[in-house]
């Protein structure tokens, strides 16, 4: 028999010095990318500045800590959290990125098709007496007025004077240019309505909607996992 002296060494790491200096700053940076999905897919400037910024600032945290800590050969979990926390910076300038993509194929697509509309819509002329003359201009006519039209049939416009000549009829009805898109003052009213919220629709981007929700969910799952395991 022999005397045996046993020691028990208890090691506690306080996180708290971690949390003000590591985690949150990253998770600080992570929300700040998330603000861009509330900005107008226009403001180019404003979102690639504000993504740019958080990506760099992410890389000078993670720079940081890794020069604060030992080189070890294995992952640590507070390289976990910061690299995720990056790669969710990083993914909310790509959803930018296919954001204004998708806006510019759709403002070629709008483009084109008004140039079509435009080819397509061709003033005609239609022969109406005296008697039935009416200012068509504006767009503001009834819908008897433009239903009376129906019966009219589509002229060439040619000038008063050559008619004359060529007909040699001394009286000739007066033409009138008729726009081919004709419609009362509710239809117009209704199509200003539908184009305002066409505008506002168009302003905030579908894939911003999603991602304002996805985001922020996918990290606070992301943060209860994390926190379940390593606490």
């Amino acid at each position: 028999w022999y005397n045996r002296l046993y020691i028990n060494f208890t090691l506690r790491r306080y996180i708290f010095f971690f949390l003000l200096q590591t985690y949150f700053p990253a998770t600080l940076m992570v929300m700040l990318s998330w603000v861009s999905f509330w900005i107008d897919r226009r403001a180019v400037p404003a979102r690639v500045s504000l993504g740019i910024t958080t990506v760099l600032t992410m890389s000078t945290i993670i720079t940081g800590v890794n020069a604060s800590m030992p080189r070890v050969s294995y992952i640590k979990a507070v390289d976990i959290y910061l690299w995720v926390s990056f790669v969710f910076v990083f993914l909310s300038v790509l959803e930018y990125a296919v954001v204004n993509y998708l806006s510019t194929v759709q403002d070629r697509r709008e483009r084109k098709m008004r140039m079509r509309a435009r080819s397509q819509s061709l003033p005609c002329t239609c022969g109406i007496s005296g008697t039935r003359t009416m200012t068509m201009l504006d767009g503001t006519y009834s819908e008897a007025d433009t239903n009376s039209l129906a019966g009219y049939t589509e002229e060439p416009m040619v000038p008063e004077e050559e008619q004359e000549e060529l007909h040699e009829v001394p009286e000739k009805p007066e033409h009138m240019v008729v726009h081919l898109s004709v419609s009362s003052e509710s239809t117009t009213a209704k199509k200003k309505k539908s184009l305002r919220k066409l505008n506002i629709i168009q302003n905030t981007h579908a894939i911003d909607k999603y991602s304002r929700m996805i985001f922020p969910g996918s990290y606070i799952f992301f943060n209860l996992i994390y926190w379940s395991v390593y606490c």
